[in-house]
């Protein structure tokens, strides 16, 4: 019977009966200590004498509580009131998502914002090991507010991650080991391996989403039948209709992702929830089918600048390890000429990234992100006199600004580069309180100094805008926008406008509220940080003024565009903050890579790192030698090229050159003259011993992706943009000018590739205008697709026979390798390389592969941070 209006439970008095189900009732209760509404679901005492019913209760309970994010329920207590278990939750005011399926489809915008806050919800519990497993709109609830939350994690398992031997998928035990063979789910939104009764891992939790992407856009059940084993039967066997009819048209962008969450095989859908949110998020302004597109692929030339090549490298930036006086802990500060050596404290003792950190408005608190010790990005707080911080568990959030009462954080962020967070603006309460969504792809915030207003930048359709105040666009620009702080006065924005697309080359923009411009600056080199000086009066930037090298100079730029150098250190920084009494924030960087060669299935592999950011390029087909390039503080403001034996013999520089490629016989090496401000966008020829350099044709590439030979030796190519769009340009080494052969092609944003051409030289892979993996005949003639590639699969070489290829994925501190059939499409996978300390790695910048699949390379980024207080800088 349901408890009496007015009774106890516990601590949490009963207001009413809000429903019933399968796993208990659930009341509106009042929590007499705190005075608040909550939902308190109570398992009833016939049901708590069922260990299976109770074990799943407790379950839901842990698995919940385990998570923090703004599109789960959260889960308030846990306890027993005569003889029967409860738990109590916040208390949600809407209805659910099958209530609103009840009157058939759902306006295409709407539900791809409900299936992208579906699908951070899911990312949020899949980087917890949790798999929720019975995800259907029934466990969908829709606020008042516009929020989604996900409930009852009654059937999630928290899961481990081995590699499995038949198709190299991740499964795991639960917290208390699933039998083998039985059903959990719900007929009609199980996955093929659910049904089957196979292991569920976060692809299965895919799947379910996907069905109710369909339901949303086309009004009907995916695999709705008379009963449920002919259910069952279409699960496993038969695909749904077409949306577009059975339902109204949709673009065919959403068609393509609603059907690779559909794939039979795990393995074919989207390995992770937070890659299908950000393909549902750059479909979410869209409204054609070309917007649709533009708004997943495109990607708007960039002009050449002093850093315009790194954005081929996906988390990269240099830092030089701070010289130490004598032994001495401490490290050398110049202050503006004078002299004096400011104090300084540290704040920070872990081993990992810092993303950002502000100074809490009583002067004294500080609040910082940070991925610490391998474990996810999460917040903290701590106090100078203590050396402990205290996480606050918001997980996978970067912090972005800090009011009297609250944070402004990025939620479900995605790095655009070290550091930098793009995602949902949330506030949260300082006090504690589940976040509250405010904004998408947001990439920077801040507050008025009296908290009255706030500032933004996001991305929207491609262009970046900061709107102050929110709402109010009054800066838009091509450029990556991040920095962005709001003057003391509350009259003007300076923000840094990044005009590399993964680099941190940037300038500054001051603008006043009505939008008019009132400075820019020249391109820095290298741009980390921007605050407002204590006065107001100048806008304060971590950069280097010099051709070299990496941020290590806070300079002082006043409105007229008067620059000063405030300070400088030996080494790399970041500027997080300054406070009005001068005393700063900022973190000393360490960035740098790491290089190991190895033979799949062989545990052990030679360690072939050089200097602080070199980065494999290509390996020879012997598997003897490799070719780098390092970008960092050794190199400069350019790149040095240099050859190296994987027997580990120390390298040779070659000299200023960036990615080179080596020749079929392994004698000579194709290179661009440098990633920096001294290349002409031309490539050339330099021996691997004895010789003489040369050019290569009279092409003036604005940009370039990758290099390569053809098989003959007698020809290279080029993925480089001419001036009119990215092509595959094919160039004979005796001269000429080079000829296209491809037609519009997208380059990989964040990695560079190589061995392009097949070895019989007769195909050439490349992606076409959609992102879709294809193969162009280099004569000419209709090109193919590459059966069974992903959007996150990066190419390494083709295998020798020519039928298949070697692709990656790089998940920031592992790689799986496939072997891909790219007329099947069938996918196996060959070895996982898996770095062993993870802490401070954010991306497997490279991997290399011979075409037998005996040998590898591969390069990952590792950058680590410690934050520091500065004062007496003025």
């Amino acid at each position: 019977m349901p408890l009496p209006i007015g009774s106890k439970v516990g601590p949490y008095e009963i207001v009413a009966l809000i429903g019933a189900g399968g796993m208990g009732e659930v009341y509106r209760a009042r929590d007499t200590c705190l005075g608040r509404e909550v939902a308190l679901k109570v398992l009833p005492e016939s049901f708590s004498r069922d260990a299976e019913r109770l074990r799943r209760f407790e379950q839901e309970a842990r698995a919940v509580a385990a998570l923090n994010h703004p599109n789960i329920l959260a889960i308030h207590d846990i306890g027993e009131s005569g003889g029967a278990p409860f738990l109590v939750s916040e208390l949600l005011e809407g209805h659910s998502l099958r209530k609103e399926l009840d009157s058939g489809s759902i306006p295409t915008r709407r539900a791809v914002d409900y299936g992208t806050q579906l699908a951070h919800g899911l990312a949020a519990a899949h980087d917890k090991g949790i798999v929720h497993r019975d995800l259907k709109p029934e466990n969908v609830f829709l606020c008042t507010d516009g929020r989604i939350k996900i409930l009852d994690f009654g059937l999630a398992k928290l899961t481990r991650a081995p590699i499995s031997a038949d198709e190299g998928v991740t499964q795991g035990p639960s917290m208390h080991e699933t039998t083998p063979g039985i059903v959990l789910g719900t007929v009609g939104h199980m996955s093929p391996e659910q049904v089957r009764g196979e292991p569920a891992d976060a692809r299965s939790d895919i799947f379910a989403l996907g069905t109710i992407l369909y339901e949303m856009f086309s009004g009907q059940r995916a695999f709705r039948r008379d009963t449920s084993a002919e259910t069952m039967t279409a699960i496993l066997k038969e695909d749904p209709p077409e949306i577009t009819t059975a339902g109204k048209p949709i673009v065919p962008a959403l068609e393509r992702i609603v059907r690779r969450c559909l794939e039979k095989k795990p393995l074919q859908r989207f390995q992770s929830a937070r890659d299908l949110a950000f393909n549902l998020e750059g479909l979410s302004g869209s409204t054609s089918m070309s917007a649709a597109s533009a708004a997943i692929t495109a990607a708007a030339p960039e002009t050449k600048t002093e850093k315009s090549r790194r954005w081929l490298v996906p988390a990269a930036a240099l830092g030089l390890l701070l010289l130490l006086a004598g032994g001495a802990v401490g490290w050398l500060l110049h202050r503006g000429g004078s002299g004096a050596v400011p104090t300084f404290r540290q704040l920070t003792f872990d081993r990992g990234l810092l993303y950002s950190a502000r100074f809490g408005t009583d002067g004294r608190t500080i609040y910082y992100s940070a991925s610490w010790n391998g474990e996810p990005l999460q917040i903290y707080s701590t106090d100078p006199d203590s050396p402990e911080s205290r996480p606050l568990n918001l997980l996978n959030s970067s912090l972005l600004a800090v009011s009297r009462s609250e944070m402004a954080i990025s939620q479900g962020c995605h790095d655009r580069f070290i550091g930098a967070c793009q995602g949902t603006l949330a506030t949260v309460p300082l006090a504690g309180g589940a976040p509250r969504a405010l904004a998408e792809d947001a990439l920077a915030a801040d507050w008025a100094a009296d908290g009255s207003e706030m500032a933004l930048v996001r991305q929207t359709n491609g262009k970046y805008r900061v709107e102050y105040p929110r709402g109010t666009v009054i800066l838009e620009s091509e450029h990556w926008l991040d920095y962005m702080r709001i003057s003391p006065d509350g009259k003007h924005v300076a923000v840094a406008e990044m005009v590399s697309i993964d680099g941190d080359a940037g300038k500054v923009t001051v603008v006043d509220r009505s939008g008019k411009v009132v400075l820019q600056t020249r391109n820095f080199v290298s741009f980390e940080g921007l605050a407002w000086s204590p006065s107001g009066d100048e806008v304060w930037v971590g950069v280097t003024d010099t051709q070299a090298g990496w941020a290590d100079t806070v300079v002082g730029i006043s409105l007229s565009g008067k620059q000063r150098e405030v300070y400088r250190i030996p080494g790399m920084l970041r500027l997080h903050d300054v406070t009005r009494d001068g005393r700063i924030l900022f973190s000393r960087e360490s960035w740098r890579t790491g290089t190991f060669a190895g033979r799949p299935h062989v545990a052990m592999e030679r360690d072939l790192s050089w200097l602080d950011y070199a980065v494999a390029r290509d390996i020879s087909a012997d598997g003897s030698l490799v070719a780098l390039d390092d970008w960092g503080a050794a190199a400069g403001s350019s790149s040095l090229a240099y050859v190296r034996k994987t027997d580990g013999s120390p390298a040779v520089k070659l000299g200023a050159w960036w990615l080179p490629v080596l020749s079929p016989d392994g004698q000579w090496v194709l290179a661009d003259n440098g990633a920096g401000v001294n290349s002409d966008g031309k490539f050339y020829l330099m021996p691997v011993g004895a010789g003489e350099t040369r050019s290569v044709g009279s092409a003036n590439f604005a940009q370039l992706a990758a290099l390569g030979w053809m098989p003959d030796g007698k020809n290279v190519y080029a993925l480089a943009n001419l001036g009119d769009g990215w092509h595959v340009w094919l160039q004979d080494i005796a001269g000429g000018a080079p000829r296209s052969i491809t037609p519009a092609v997208t380059p990989r944003q964040g990695y560079s590739e190589t061995h392009l051409v097949s070895p019989d030289g007769k195909l050439v892979f490349a992606r076409d205008a959609g992102n879709k993996g294809m193969l162009y005949p280099v004569d000419g003639g209709e090109a193919r697709a590459a059966l069974g590639w992903q959007p996150e699969d990066i190419w390494i070489t083709w295998t020798a026979d020519g039928k298949s290829a070697y692709v990656y994925h790089d998940e920031k501190s592992s790689a799986p390798v496939y072997r891909l059939d790219l007329a099947t499409g069938k996918r196996e996978l060959v070895t996982t390389i898996t770095v062993a300390d993870p802490a401070g790695v954010t991306s497997m910048q490279a991997v290399r592969m011979t075409a037998n699949g005996q040998t590898y390379v591969y390069s990952y980024g590792r950058e680590q941070s410690d934050l520091f207080i500065v004062e007496g800088v003025h």
